[in-house]
C-alpha cells in the first residue's frame, strides 16, 4: 500500500473559518471608546442608556466628544451638534483622574445649559 502523498487542506480551511467567525462575533461585543482614561472608583454605579453623548477629558486637558477631538472653544459647539443628533440623550463625562477638575466641569455646565442627564463615569469597586 502507497502512503498518502498529499495534504488535504479542507479540514484546516474550515478550522480557519470557524476561527474567523469566532473572532468576529466576539469582537463586536467588545466596547471600545478609543480613548483610553483612568475613571475614578465609586461604591456604586448606574446602568448605561442607549442614547448618550461620551465626552473624554484627559489629564493633559483635551476633549473627546463622541471619539472626536474638539478643541476647549469649540467644546460648547460639538456638544450642542450632538444633542441635536440624539434629543434627550444623556451627557457621560468620561474625566480622566488626573485631569483637572475644572475640565470635567466645564463640560458638565454645557450639559447643565442644554437641559441635560448628566452621568459621571466612575469604575466598580
Amino acid at each position: 500500500m502507497e502512503p498518502l502523498s498529499m495534504f488535504s487542506q479542507s479540514s484546516l480551511t474550515d478550522i480557519i473559518l470557524l476561527l474567523l467567525i469566532f473572532f468576529l462575533l466576539t469582537s463586536s461585543f467588545v466596547t471600545n471608546f478609543g480613548i483610553r482614561v483612568n475613571v475614578p472608583r465609586a461604591e456604586s454605579s448606574v446602568s448605561s442608556q442607549a442614547q448618550q453623548i461620551s465626552v473624554a477629558v484627559t489629564p493633559e486637558g483635551n476633549f473627546f466628544v463622541d471619539g472626536e477631538q474638539v478643541d476647549r472653544i469649540s467644546l460648547s459647539n460639538a456638544i450642542r451638534q450632538a444633542y441635536q443628533e440624539k434629543p434627550g440623550a444623556s451627557l457621560v463625562v468620561r474625566a480622566d483622574r488626573d485631569a483637572r477638575v475644572d475640565d470635567a466641569v466645564r463640560a458638565m455646565n454645557i450639559g447643565k445649559a442644554l437641559n441635560m442627564n448628566i452621568i459621571m463615569a466612575t469604575e466598580r469597586n
